[in-house]
């Protein structure tokens, strides 16, 4: 059954949390972006609902520690973790978010799947990995946007995605829960791929009835 297509520009601010507990309520379903401080994750939330500011990229990378909700429908909803693997953030902040997103990623119940971002010239950095070991303990499915695709040729862009699908299949021989393809939030590349995604997931309740 195809995927009934949803309309990302109709997105909005709903609320801000800081912790798990502070989340709006946990129902109908919900995509989660992440990704490092500098990897375009704001940019990419931007280009996907077609609003400049909806996902405000913060003049200190790295400090914003607020998971942000953006409503679609009643019942649907894109949500913007916090930026990790900034250098500057001490240590004691840098857990305390680390226990944040793991309780979100494995104990809400509505999240339907994670796009995860990354630089395409520095991908799988270990904090990524760390994100994919906590998305695999909840049986969640990953979507890995290789950002930045317009800084370098076509060619090497590919042989970047085809590397890292090959790291991806050794972890997920099935391919089941992890995917992975180049996007451009400047060029709007990928945006047709990515939809098609969030589609999938958000749509997975209509698909089962």
């Amino acid at each position: 059954m195809d995927s009934f297509a949803i309309n990302y520009q109709i997105a909005e601010f709903l609320t801000s949390a800081p912790t798990i507990k502070e989340c709006p309520v946990d129902t109908g379903s919900e995509v989660a972006f992440a990704g490092r401080s500098n990897a375009g994750k704001s940019s990419a939330i931007n280009a996907l609902t077609r609003k400049r500011g909806l996902a405000r990229t913060s003049k200190t990378p790295g400090r914003t520690q607020l998971i942000n909700f953006f409503q679609l429908t009643e019942n649907k909803r894109l949500v913007d973790l916090p930026g990790y693997g900034y250098a500057k953030v001490p240590r004691a902040m840098k857990a305390e978010w680390d226990r944040h997103l793991a309780n979100y990623l494995q104990m809400r119940e509505s999240l339907a799947g994670l796009i995860l971002l990354m630089d395409i010239r520095h991908p799988l950095q270990d904090y990524d990995q760390q994100m994919l070991n906590w998305a695999a303990q909840a049986s969640l499915p990953v979507h890995i946007l290789l950002t930045k695709a317009d800084k370098i040729k076509r060619g090497p862009a590919e042989n970047a995605r085809l590397r890292v699908e090959t790291l991806l299949r050794d972890m997920d021989p099935g391919c089941t829960l992890l995917s992975v393809q180049t996007f451009s939030a400047l060029k709007k590349q990928g945006l047709s791929a990515l939809e098609q995604q969030l589609n999938h997931w958000l749509n997975a309740d209509l698909a089962d009835t």
